[in-house]
């Protein structure tokens, strides 16, 4: 596949801007170059626009190269990236499954782009023939979330391959929860595939939503094209090192995992016995899908109490569900009991 050629031509021929940090790379003694203040160290100097530290210690974690990496505001912002390099305001499209999630139809609608759904089975999967169905000359990327969002579970890995190996596009695997998940993660077909793009993140596994680092994971040629459109430093030396010190103290992530596996064990088994709930449906995220009697009446029970969960009736396939994220064990604890208070009746 010839990535180039799905390039909108405007971007193709883009001269991307060239910032003092791109110029020189390397350590001096002076910076004279960037008309920086000489004070206020650290934070007086521009940050790496590349941020080759942060993408050395994340290729070594996920057994990548660092030309496979884009790293952005969150994973919103590789998101909007490749609205703009692949797809022609007006004219192009793209396909998603339904429901799935939010700002994959947002930014196709700041992007001007036709955004068509493909609705799930009632099993939260899907078929690769029925997305290609729904594609023709002008679509440009596929959207899958695995595990999804707000479904929470891994959609079928080899229908998921079907649609990469028979799509002329682009296809973008949103992997936010996959450290929650059983199934490996589609890192290990990058190689394999040109089109792919994987997207990841440090907001979930990683306890880090506040910092917005999001991790795009791709062939050399679309990365280069991404960093081509990209602001020049999008990723700010407060999160940079940040970063850093995470990935030094990796292992604690494993634990904070290993414990909220725990815990939605637990909380799945706890939901179980509650009379409010119809269907516990099953998770590969740090969150549940749960079919309730009545799911505003007991958002609103809920709220009064101070516990906030996500009211999910009006989704597609998801009338009557709540979204509960997987919280500390006293976050859990007070949930259930509150949940064994609820009177649908009243």
């Amino acid at each position: 596949m010839n990535i180039k050629q799905l390039v909108r031509p405007n971007i193709l021929n883009l001269k991307p801007y060239s910032s003092a940090r791109d110029e020189f790379k390397g350590e001096a003694s002076v910076y004279l170059d960037a008309n920086e203040s000489p004070y206020n160290t650290p934070l007086n100097r521009y940050p790496d626009p590349l941020q080759l530290a942060i993408k050395e210690r994340i290729a070594a974690l996920k057994k990548t190269d660092c030309r496979q990496i884009f790293l952005g505001n969150g994973s919103d912002e590789p998101i909007d990236l490749l609205f703009r390099v692949f797809c022609e305001p007006a004219v192009d499209n793209v396909v998603a499954i339904e429901p799935t999630y939010g700002m994959y139809e947002v930014a196709a609608g700041i992007n001007n782009i036709e955004y068509r759904r493909v609705m799930l089975n009632e099993s939260f999967d899907f078929f690769a023939e029925n997305l290609l169905t729904a594609t023709d000359a002008k679509t440009k990327m596929i959207f899958l979330c695995s595990p999804n969002n707000p479904t929470g579970n891994n959609l079928n890995r080899n229908q998921i391959i079907k649609t990469i190996e028979n799509f002329d596009g682009i296809v973008v695997v949103d992997e936010a929860y996959i450290d929650f998940s059983s199934q490996p993660s589609l890192l290990c077909e990058l190689d394999r595939f040109p089109n792919l793009v994987v997207l990841q993140t440090f907001s979930k596994a990683w306890g880090s939503a506040a910092v917005r680092l999001g991790m795009a994971f791709a062939s050399p040629e679309i990365v280069t094209v991404m960093n081509k459109v990209k602001f020049p430093y999008n990723i700010n030396l407060l999160t940079q090192n940040y970063a850093l010190q995470m990935l030094e103290n990796a292992e604690n992530v494993d634990k904070w995992v290993k414990t909220l596996l725990q815990e939605r064990a637990k909380l799945q088994n706890s939901l179980s016995e509650l009379s409010c709930v119809e269907k516990n449906y099953p998770s590969d995220a740090n969150f549940l899908l749960v079919k309730v009697s009545d799911a505003n009446k007991l958002y609103r029970h809920l709220v009064e109490k101070g516990i906030i969960v996500r009211n999910r009736n009006t989704v597609a396939l998801c009338g009557n569900c709540i979204r509960i994220t997987v919280g500390s064990p006293s976050e859990n604890e007070t949930l259930i009991r509150e949940l064994h208070n609820f009177k649908p009746q009243t």
